[in-house]
């Protein structure tokens, strides 16, 4: 009788070295509230250049924002089906995506790999203010950005969360319950994290949705 290969080596909060080096190391292990540290500034900055030196009126402004929120959770889906989740054949292909991605599927609960480290995040930030900058123009790129790195920390959040906290809630339930399935039993669908519009607009919804309570029991003992 064969056995299954599971989708994960450890469901303990633990993880594997990553670098030989302690000073390279060091910058591959977050804390889950250090992207709040670094982006909710960014956010205020945006905000007051927008609006007290741009001089950008509330509404455009405020109109702005929905548009960036939008846009943060279809950034989100196309980055993790298409980037963390692109299967390289190189050598090296498979070194950087198990640095960036693999090692989170290898130890899905390792609480220091759960959001996404600044030395990813920050040039990915500026590369999105910039393409969006050439989008929107210099005006109303700001207001923009607002919603787009606002939908990005709940998402980091969000994220550190369901693999961290127990929910009552039904809308919390059924998304990690999403985010779980796609950790545990396939992979290769169900690429949202904050929201699941994006899997049903794009098709990569799970043939079987639900995970059991006892599926998930079964999987914390393995």
């Amino acid at each position: 009788m064969t056995t299954q290969r599971k989708n994960y080596v450890s469901n303990k909060d633990e993880s594997v070295r990553l670098f030989k080096s302690d000073v390279l190391e060091v910058f591959t292990k977050v804390h889950y509230t250090m992207p709040l540290f670094v982006f909710v500034p960014v956010i205020i900055y945006c905000a007051y250049y927008a609006l007290a030196v741009q001089k950008l009126a509330i509404l455009p402004f405020l109109g702005m924002i929905p548009i960036g929120l939008a846009m943060w959770t279809l950034v989100e889906y196309v980055l993790h089906r298409f980037v963390f989740h692109y299967h390289p054949t190189t050598k090296w292909g498979k070194t950087i995506h198990f640095w960036s991605h693999g090692v989170h599927h290898d130890y899905p609960n390792d609480s220091n790999r759960l959001v996404m480290a600044p030395v990813i995040s920050i040039p990915l930030a500026l590369f999105f203010y910039w393409s969006f900058k050439q989008l929107f123009g210099a005006i109303y790129v700001n207001p923009f950005f607002v919603g787009l790195v606002a939908a990005y920390l709940f998402y980091d959040m969000t994220h550190y969360a369901l693999h961290h906290a127990n929910f009552k809630s039904k809308f919390w339930v059924a998304l990690k319950n999403h985010h779980m399935y796609h950790h545990y039993k396939d992979p290769e669908n169900g690429f949202g994290v904050s929201t699941t519009f994006w899997d049903m607009v794009f098709q990569t919804m799970f043939k079987r949705e639900k995970v059991t309570e006892m599926e998930m029991v079964e999987v914390a003992k393995e």
